[in-house]
C-alpha cells in the first residue's frame, strides 16, 4: 500500500477542522441533561462515515443510546474487519480545572506537542481516536486502495458501562461478523516507542452508602453519642488496604493471574522513567502495592480506588451537624481470571460485614467487565505489529495496560473474534481529566498507519 503521508499532508486541515467540530458537541451519556447533543453527536458521525465512502450507514436504536453502524463491503471472499469506537465522552468536571473551556477546542503547542495539541473533552478519549479510522476509510476509498472488507460500530454508552451493547450485538450476530476488531482507545508508551496494547484490566464499580440517623443531627448535642455515617464509611474504606497496599477481601486474590518472572522481566524492558511520570502528574513519590514495580501496580495487578465520596455540609461556611448519611463511588480494576460478578459480590459480602452496629450499610453494584489479552502469536497481532513498522520504522512494544474496556471480551464471546488495539494517545493525554488533550501529531500519524494495517492483514489471510 501506498504511503498515506501525501493526502494527509494535502487534507491535514481539514482533518483537524472536522474533529473539532465533532469536539464541540457535548456528548456525555452520564448525564440525561445531554440527551439531545449525544443524539446530535450519532447524526454526525453517520454523516461523516457516509463521507468517508461507506455504502451503508445506520442510526440503530437500543434500549439507551443509538448504534451508529456502517459498512463497505467490496468482495465477500476478502476480510472483514470491524471498526468499534464510542462518541460519548466523561462529564468534564471540575470545570474550575480547565485552563479553556472543555467543550470549544483549541490547539496549544506543549512541551511533548511542539506541533500543537486539541484541547476538549474527548479529544483522546475517544473522537479523535475513533476519527482516525473514519479519515483512514476516506484515504483508502479516495485512493482506490480499500484492501478489505470494512464495518463500523461506534457507541454512545461506553462511559457509563455500554450497558446496550450486549444487547445490541447478541441481536446482531450475522451483520457483524468479522475477521478481526480494530479498536483505538488506548495509547502507546511514546512518540518514538510505538506499542501495540495486549491486556486489558476488567472492572468492578459500584456504590456504598452508610446510613445513621433518620436525620442530619446538631453535632453538638449528638457527637460521641451517635455513629457518624461519614466517620464510619472513612473507616470501612481505609480497612480495604492493609500497610502493604494489599486489598483485603477475602478471596479477592484467588484467581490472580500471577506473571512468570521471565514475563515481568520482558515488562521490564519496555522505557520509563520514574522521575519524568512523578513530574508529570505533580506528586514527589509513587505509592502502591509493596513488590512491585510502577508499571506492574498500573497494567499486571488488581487495584481497588475511591472515585468519589460525598456526605453532610459541603457549603461555604461552617455547619455543625452528623449526616445522616455518607456515600462513596468504588471501582476495580482487575486482571485475567478474576470475573466482575464474582469480585463485586465478594466486595458486597465483606462491605456490609465490616459495618458496625449503629448504621446500616447498602452496596449498589453499576458495571462491571472481564479482563482481555491478546496473543502476540496472531494474525491481527502480527499486521499491527507490521503496520507499526512501516510507519514509525521500529518495531512496536507489547504492552499491558491498565485500562478497561469492558466490551472487548463481551466481542471474543459473542463474535468469535480477537481484538487488536492500536491507541495513538499517550498517558500525558490527561483522558478523564481537565484539560485532556490529543497531539495533532498523533491523531495524523494514526491516519497514516491504519491503512497499513488493512493491508497487511489482508495479505497475511491469504
Amino acid at each position: 500500500m501506498k504511503s498515506a503521508k501525501p493526502y494527509i499532508e494535502k487534507n491535514k486541515e481539514r482533518f483537524v477542522d472536522e474533529l473539532v467540530e465533532l469536539l464541540k458537541i457535548p456528548s456525555i451519556s452520564a448525564d440525561s441533561t445531554y440527551k439531545k447533543d449525544v443524539l446530535k453527536t450519532a447524526e454526525a458521525v453517520k454523516k461523516q462515515l457516509k463521507k468517508a465512502g461507506c455504502d451503508t450507514v445506520e442510526i440503530c436504536e437500543t434500549p439507551g443510546y443509538p448504534i451508529v453502524y456502517g459498512e463497505k463491503l467490496i468482495d465477500k471472499k476478502l476480510p472483514t474487519i470491524l471498526v468499534y469506537g464510542h462518541y460519548d465522552v466523561q462529564p468534564p468536571d471540575p470545570l474550575d480545572l480547565w485552563e479553556s473551556p472543555p467543550f470549544e477546542p483549541v490547539i496549544k503547542k506543549t512541551k511533548l506537542h511542539p506541533e500543537g495539541a486539541i484541547f476538549a473533552r474527548g479529544s483522546c478519549d475517544d473522537k479523535g481516536q475513533m476519527y482516525m479510522h473514519v479519515k483512514a476509510l476516506e484515504y483508502m476509498t479516495e485512493t482506490d486502495q480499500l484492501p478489505c472488507n470494512v464495518k463500523f460500530m461506534i457507541e454512545g454508552e461506553e462511559e457509563v458501562g455500554s450497558s446496550s451493547l450486549e444487547w445490541f450485538v447478541s441481536k446482531n450476530r450475522e451483520k457483524l461478523a468479522n475477521d478481526v476488531i480494530l479498536i483505538s482507545d488506548t495509547g502507546m508508551i511514546a512518540k518514538d516507542v510505538p506499542s501495540i496494547t495486549t491486556g486489558l484490566r476488567g472492572l468492578s464499580y459500584v456504590e456504598v452508602e452508610v446510613t445513621g440517623p433518620n436525620r442530619d443531627l446538631h453535632s453538638g448535642l449528638y457527637g460521641g453519642a451517635v455513629a457518624n455515617p461519614i466517620n464510619i464509611l472513612t473507616k470501612m474504606i481505609a480497612s480495604l488496604h492493609d500497610e502493604n497496599n494489599h486489598i483485603t477481601i477475602p478471596g479477592f486474590y484467588d484467581d490472580v493471574e500471577n506473571l512468570s518472572n521471565e514475563e515481568r522481566m520482558k515488562m521490564a524492558e519496555a522505557p520509563f522513567n520514574l522521575e519524568n511520570y512523578e513530574e508529570s502528574i505533580g506528586i514527589n513519590s509513587v505509592y502502591g502495592e509493596k513488590g512491585y514495580s510502577t508499571n506492574e501496580r498500573n497494567s499486571i495487578r488488581p487495584t481497588l480506588d475511591v472515585n468519589g465520596i460525598w456526605g453532610g455540609y459541603i457549603g461555604e461556611g461552617a455547619k455543625t451537624v452528623i449526616a445522616s448519611k455518607a456515600s462513596a463511588k468504588i471501582s476495580m480494576r482487575l486482571v485475567p481470571n478474576q470475573d466482575w460478578k464474582k469480585i463485586t459480590e465478594l466486595f458486597k459480602n465483606h462491605f456490609e460485614s465490616i459495618a458496625p452496629k449503629g448504621v446500616r450499610v447498602k452496596v449498589k453494584p453499576h458495571h462491571g467487565g472481564q479482563a482481555y489479552v491478546t496473543p502476540i502469536d496472531s494474525l491481527g497481532y502480527k499486521a499491527a505489529e507490521k503496520a507499526y513498522e512501516a510507519t514509525f520504522g521500529k518495531t512496536p512494544i507489547p504492552q499491558r495496560s491498565g485500562g478497561s474496556i469492558p466490551i472487548v471480551s463481551l466481542f471474543e464471546k459473542e463474535l468469535k473474534s480477537k481484538t487488536i488495539l492500536m491507541g495513538f494517545g499517550l498517558d500525558s493525554d490527561a483522558i478523564h481529566s481537565p484539560n485532556e488533550h490529543f497531539g495533532v501529531w498523533n491523531y495524523l500519524k494514526g491516519i497514516e498507519t491504519i491503512p497499513q494495517f488493512y493491508h497487511f492483514f489482508t495479505e497475511m489471510s491469504k
